[in-house]
């Protein structure tokens, strides 16, 4: 029997979120970004979910290539960490991807790209900035001529960059990485592909022809103390389970591994089902929500790998095999992120294979 832990996903919020960054990215088109298996959410899930509208997907290996282009998608896709290997150069021209380049090891393996299984296409990917792959700006106007005079390459070369700090819409650090971006890619025709999700928000000049957009087509916020709600799109997961267990525990008694929190009167201590071992984030503090019901409870003691406590003063109804929801609508889950020292993302790529996943129109 499944394990109790529930990760709805919600389709109908995954095809507002991208309706609504078609809106907001116009007139540049949108790569749904599925990568890390399209941040917990599944990536075949989400892809079926969003054929029909998707223009494009973005991942982050070949592998997801592969499993996109088995389970019959046959949009664009791009590969934005390219090959790894040489051997990945012919496996790419057959599964007709869209290949990153950003570093000198992946130019060599590229003259290996014959013509006859179709020409590769190639993104050069632009260090304007971020400082973690990408060609530097002085050398764009080189490496663009090595691939445009390889045979195997289309003559189409896409330009990309990646921001480092775009959800800080008052920032110097963007404006700067759009301008070395403009001055290194100025002489070259070919798609350009600047924004991440908080640049479609904040950055209406680095549109360019394509934008990539990841947490927010999942409802997940990409600027500190907001969350996706706050900007029009709605959670793609709900992580629900139940509550198994509610003890009295006298004044005094601690709770949980070494005791970390104390009761301060005799109380009701409810036991729900899930754990580290699920995904639930071990780090989150005394004092993270949690929904029995309707009613809003806090979390006590540390989080172990299967089970988590809550104080349930305020809950006097709540009873055995009542409903307990981690995070969703009701409860943002860039709130337990905050509680947790960490971001949404993480959560939500964190789910394990125990979880039961479920889909849900809404």
């Amino acid at each position: 029997m499944s394990r109790t832990t529930v990760a709805t996903i919600h389709l109908g919020a995954l095809r507002h979120n991208l309706a609504r960054l078609k809106a907001l990215a116009a007139p540049a088109k949108v790569m749904a970004v599925v990568k890390a298996d399209a941040y917990g959410h599944g990536l075949e899930r989400v892809a079926r979910a969003l054929n029909g509208e998707a223009e494009a997907f973005a991942v982050a290996a070949l592998g997801d290539g592969l499993r996109l282009r088995a389970a019959g998608h046959q949009q664009r896709i791009v590969v934005l960490s390219g090959p790894d290997n040489v051997r990945d150069i012919a496996e790419m021209q057959r599964l007709q991807l869209d290949a990153a380049i950003h570093h000198e090891a992946q130019l060599q393996w590229l003259t290996q790209a014959e013509p006859v299984r179709g020409r590769l296409r190639v993104w050069l990917k632009i260090d304007s900035g971020m400082h973690r792959l990408g060609f530097a700006p002085e050398h764009v106007a080189d490496v663009h001529a090595r691939l445009a005079a390889m045979p195997g390459i289309d003559p189409e070369i896409g330009l990309l960059t990646h921001f480092s700090d775009s959800e800080v819409f008052d920032g110097e650090q963007t404006p700067a990485q759009i301008a070395r971006f403009a001055e290194a890619t100025r002489m070259f025709d070919g798609p350009r592909s600047l924004s991440n999700s908080a640049a479609v928000l904040g950055w209406p000049d680095a549109r360019g022809d394509w934008v990539r957009t990841g947490g927010l087509l999942y409802g997940l916020s990409v600027v500190d103390g907001k969350t996706g709600a706050d900007f029009g799109f709605r959670p793609a997961m709900t992580l629900s389970t139940r509550l198994i267990a509610i003890n009295q525990i006298k004044r005094g008694e601690r709770i949980g591994y070494n005791g970390t929190w104390t009761c301060p009167e005799d109380m009701p201590v409810g036991v729900a089902a899930v754990g580290y071992g699920d995904g639930y984030p071990r780090s989150a503090m005394a004092g993270t929500p949690v929904l029995v019901g309707e009613q809003r409870v806090p979390l006590i003691g540390r989080v172990s790998m299967d089970l988590i406590t809550l104080d349930l003063r305020d809950a006097p109804a709540a009873k055995i095999g009542d409903r307990v929801l981690l995070w969703g609508p009701e409860l943002p889950v860039e709130l337990i992120a905050a509680q947790s020292g960490t971001i949404s993302y993480d959560l939500t790529c964190g789910m394990t294979r125990r979880v039961l996943f479920v889909e849900d129109e809404s």
